[in-house]
């Protein structure tokens, strides 16, 4: 378990406060029509892009972890790259066993009736000198004649070390993915594949609660991707397992991105000429909207207010220059009646899927509110900053539960996040377990 669900105890007295009232506002929380600071970002910036420079292609961004038997999206890639004998070029630079990577995703792709070859790019693969490959004319030739391209998942930093030189150009090869992705064909990465389709890419972060406490090192947290969804929009991945939503939005807030979409793990979403987005798979993907969102001073712990999150789950459409959500066929808008009641709150909002968790009690109860907590290692001696999460619900907010499972979409609940003072817990630990 993660260790912020130790500091529990910290926060007990106020959660059962909160249980009897029924209330669950917090004081450390921003008000609901947003915080002093800096101006929200920019809501007008255009998401369009001129019809001449949309590529004609496809993206299938997998969250890591795909299954070998999650065939609803491996059969997409192979249609998408032109069906049965499509040619699909598998890039292993970001695995740390290149060979075995690329051979074992290209005996997938087989299986489901592609022809795939493996391109021997990577900084790892011992033998070949990555930057000659990467610029060699005949590799390059291979990868723009096929119907598709397929990265896997390790380090996202070695992606972009094999395929964009120095002073930041495309080499031969990734001038080619590009040539491909314009013409029609699909472009598919899983874990650190997805990473780098956004033109902002995590790097080397540090844990999610110290990303929340002390921000994001410039130059090392962050650096650029290979911007294959465009510039607006920003893709991380393991979204929902490792509670990352709390990582992306400062990190979108830092770069002014309006969007974000975390993709969870054996799930995909399939973006066509970079703007309507499909999911596929065992899960969905979360959408991250700063539109009218508004942050506390910069340089502190993070503060924000007004933060939209919209679960997309499997089948659901999603247009990201109109906003406009197609659940998929298997939802209908829900009952007005509530299924559960009481207070919602998460003491581990960071946890395994622990967000979407309480967004589903949330539009599935009688409650308005609901309160997340995420804080650090109670041994420590010194107090610390903890955080609070409050969950709203809005006149916007939808849901659309499905009829054939337990899958929920859920449109626009809205989400504050306010530093919250930690005491510390050492010495009552150290009382806790003497004999």
């Amino acid at each position: 378990m993660r260790s912020n669900k130790q500091g529990r105890a910290t926060v007990a007295a106020w959660l059962r406060a909160a249980a009897l009232t029924g209330g669950m506002l917090l004081a450390a929380l921003p008000a609901a029509q947003g915080v002093a600071g800096p101006a929200p970002v920019d809501a007008t910036a255009s998401t369009s892009i001129p019809a001449s420079a949309v590529p004609a292609g496809a993206l299938v961004i997998i969250g890591g972890a795909l299954r070998a038997d999650t065939a609803d999206v491996w059969r997409r890639v192979v249609e998408l790259a032109g069906g049965p004998g499509a040619r699909i070029a598998v890039l292993p630079a970001a695995a740390g066993n290149p060979a075995r990577a690329g051979e074992t995703t290209a005996a997938l792709l087989q299986r489901y009736g592609a022809a795939p070859f493996v391109v021997p790019l990577a900084p790892r693969l011992a033998g070949r000198d990555y930057r000659q490959v990467a610029d060699d004319p005949a590799v390059a030739q291979q990868v723009r004649d096929a119907g598709g391209v397929y990265f896997v998942g390790g380090d996202q930093q070695r992606i972009t070390q094999a395929l964009l030189r120095s002073d930041g150009t495309r080499t031969a090869v990734l001038q080619a993915v590009w040539d491909l992705f314009q013409r029609g064909g699909v472009v598919a990465g899983t874990s650190a594949g997805a990473a780098v389709m956004s033109r902002t890419m995590f790097a080397d972060p540090p844990e999610t609660l110290a990303v929340l406490q002390q921000g994001l090192q410039p130059g090392k947290a962050l650096a650029p991707g290979l911007g294959l969804i465009g510039n607006d929009v920003f893709i991380d991945q393991h979204f929902l397992v490792r509670g990352r939503f709390a990582r992306m939005i400062p990190a979108m807030m830092s770069h002014g991105y309006r969007l974000g979409l975390g993709i969870d793990e054996n799930s995909a979403i399939v973006v066509r000429q970079q703007r309507q987005v499909e999911v596929l798979g065992y899960k969905g993907a979360l959408l991250v909207d700063l539109s009218q969102a508004r942050a506390g001073a910069a340089g502190q712990p993070l503060r924000v207010s007004d933060v939209a999150l919209s679960y997309l789950d499997q089948g659901d459409r999603y247009d990201l220059v109109t906003a406009r959500h197609e659940p998929g066929p298997d939802k209908q808008p829900a009952a007005t009646a509530a299924e559960h009641g009481g207070p919602v709150y998460s003491n581990d909002i960071l946890g395994n899927n622990a967000v979407l968790d309480v967004m589903e009690k949330l539009v599935d109860g009688n409650q308005r509110e609901a309160i997340g907590i995420a804080s650090g290692d109670p041994r420590l001696a010194q107090p610390q900053s903890g955080f609070a999460f409050r969950f709203r619900r809005t006149a916007g907010t939808t849901a659309w539960p499905s009829a054939i499972s337990q899958a929920c979409s859920i449109r626009d609940v809205r989400l504050d996040i306010a530093p919250l003072p930690v005491t510390s817990m050492a010495t009552g630990l150290g009382a806790a377990f003497v004999p």
